[in-house]
């Protein structure tokens, strides 16, 4: 009982849950399976854990449950830190066009992840939290030509957040071939 008690005290400190509704609106829908695949962090307001993150990759499977197994890699610091890695797993919130999940870092706590921007060719997304608390700009390449990273930064702005807290995640070729040796290649 006291187990249970607890766990919904936390899950009311934790805010901005999975499973109430967003305020800050998703994209229209989502199609998982192109979704997947590997995003590199472009710039985000990070949480504690990705705030001096280098290299920083988010690259997503869907199983045959319909979970999304999460890998994010990280360097703390700098580019020839140890690569540091956590793995949430991924829940679509029904009836959001695959747009709201639940990302859930700790058992039974969803952290609430929201696609509230997405390239129509899946190069580039943006992903919020109804608090605005947290923010994540990511592309399936390194670095996002100036004019598109000008457009997500003043879309981020739109969207409410107090884009002086973005900060640029560095990225290497380092974090293309975490990525290579990941999926097996060379």
């Amino acid at each position: 009982m006291r187990l249970l008690l607890l766990a919904a005290v936390i899950a009311v400190l934790a805010g901005g849950c999975a499973s109430a509704k967003p305020t800050i609106a998703p994209v229209e829908s989502v199609d998982l399976p192109r979704f997947m695949g590997d995003w590199y962090v472009i710039a985000h307001i990070p949480s504690k854990q990705e705030r001096d993150a280098y290299d920083a990759v988010e690259s997503y499977r869907l199983d045959a449950d319909g979970r999304i197994r999460t890998t994010y890699t990280q360097r703390k610091g700098s580019f020839t830190a140890p690569v540091e890695t956590m793995e949430p797993v991924g829940t679509v919130v029904k009836g959001t066009n695959n747009a709201v999940w639940g990302m859930q870092f700790v058992w039974p706590i969803k952290a609430e992840y929201v696609i509230v921007d997405l390239a129509a060719d899946y190069s580039h997304t943006i992903i919020g939290r109804s608090k605005r608390d947290y923010v994540w700009l990511m592309a399936r390449t390194p670095q996002l030509p100036e004019p598109e990273l000008q457009a997500a930064i003043a879309r981020i702005k739109a969207l409410g957040y107090d884009t002086s807290k973005l900060r640029m995640v560095p990225q290497s070729v380092r974090a293309a071939n975490v990525d290579r040796r990941r999926s097996g290649g060379a």
